[in-house]
């Protein structure tokens, strides 16, 4: 007995340091390409697709890196929020100058798409994005737009590969409805990917761009098991304004719905997407519905709040707060589903599934969501149908992945 157990502490503690050691060893896409000097860039013009958040595991600005090994760089491009990832949700982002005068092109003004004028002055198109990992966040979209600008002007398509924060967390929710095609939902993948923004551009090459010469950097010493704040030597820059943490791009697919709704998910408060309300909750009242599912990993806390921008700006607020009490078992797409659910029975009327019902079904990517809300299916029936859209999308695509 007492060797069967020293094999298995042995086991455990051998587990323990592998682990340990991949994470030491982590390196960004943008890492491995400063490691080798950029000298897959040598000889060629470049233009780049980044914000702030674009920085290299010793927190230097990937344009700045570039410029310091002599790269040809021509100009960057920003998505929406801008480059210095200040400009709100939906704004209109303008053209601009980083602190070194060198010319940022705006990816979320007149036009979402890359000027071809513009890619005939460069060899290479360059990626670099912090997502999600939730479809509706539109820098997927961005980069969708991108690969597809880029074969059409017959230039090569680089993706600087970077963690997804919520690998860990299995693909969930609904996929894409080609109706509900939009740039906050555009690729038809599940709503939780849970795919780097290396393994969709190969998804995408595949299944939209074949002829698109396509460069993945990958990453090295990357673990999709752990969250990205727990690879040493990974740095959580902002990517949008309202995502200020892993732990609340965890929650976000989770509250997201509610910004086509009557209630504030937080925005203009110092917890976005962390708590919601509405002045017409009772906060008791939602906390105790929220208990009633016994969500895993999650625990509800009644709050008030007052925003100071978006919905209910200086009016007093009362909802509740969600605190991830066990990542590996927190299901954001089902406690997103509960939330809905216990909203639509408390206040049917001023949830207000029907104002903005065509933006709840892209964000949704499906207008099942919304309906099966409204006839009053259960989280459990839900649920349900979404795994068979799950199911359906693992089962085509068993080769997604390119991390272990």
């Amino acid at each position: 007995m007492k060797r069967v157990l020293n094999a298995l502490l042995f086991s455990f503690l051998l587990s323990l340091l592998c682990s340990t050691l991949n994470a030491a060893s982590f390196r960004y896409g943008l890492d491995v390409l400063d490691d080798d000097a950029c000298a897959f860039l040598e000889g060629s013009r470049v233009g780049l697709i980044t914000n702030k958040a674009g920085i290299s595991s010793a927190g230097e600005s990937n344009y700045r890196l570039f410029l310091r090994h002599g790269v040809d760089l021509r100009f960057l491009m920003a998505p929406e929020h801008g480059f210095n990832v200040d400009v709100a949700a939906g704004a209109t982002v303008r053209d601009s100058r980083t602190s070194g005068s060198l010319k940022v092109y705006s990816l979320y003004g007149s036009s979402k798409k890359p000027d071809r004028n513009l890619l005939n002055t460069i060899d290479i198109l360059i990626f670099d994005l912090q997502d999600i990992g939730t479809r509706c966040y539109t820098y997927i979209s961005t980069m969708f737009y991108a690969m597809e600008a880029a074969e059409d002007a017959g230039i090569r398509f680089m993706v600087l590969d970077r963690p997804n924060p919520i690998a860990p967390v299995p693909a969930d929710g609904f996929q894409l409805d080609p109706d509900c095609r939009s740039f906050v939902g555009i690729v038809p993948v599940p709503f939780i990917h849970a795919m780097t923004v290396g393994e969709l551009a190969l998804w995408m090459k595949k299944h939209f761009f074949s002829s698109l010469r396509l460069d993945v950097i990958r990453m090295k010493g990357y673990d999709r098991h752990l969250f990205a704040d727990e690879l040493h030597g990974f740095r959580f820059i902002s990517p949008s304004p309202n995502i200020g943490s892993v732990e609340t791009a965890l929650v976000y697919p989770a509250t997201v719905f509610l910004e086509a709704t009557n209630i504030s998910e937080g925005r203009g408060t110092d917890q976005p997407f962390r708590q919601f309300g509405a002045v017409f909750i009772d906060s008791g009242a939602l906390k105790r519905a929220l208990d009633d599912f016994r969500l895993p990993g999650v625990r509800f806390t009644a709050v008030s709040f007052r925003p100071s921008a978006s919905k209910y700006k200086g009016l007093a607020c009362s909802g509740v707060r969600l605190d991830v009490t066990d990542r590996m078992v927190f299901e954001p797409f089902r406690t997103g589903v509960a939330l809905l659910v216990a909203l639509h029975t408390l206040y049917p009327g001023l949830l207000d599934l029907e104002s903005h019902g065509e933006f709840f079904d892209k964000l949704a990517g499906t207008p099942l969501l919304r309906r099966m809300l409204l006839t009053g299916c259960s989280l459990e029936e839900i649920l349900a149908a979404s795994r068979l859209q799950v199911h359906e999308f693992e089962e085509a695509n068993p080769q997604r992945f390119i991390y272990p």
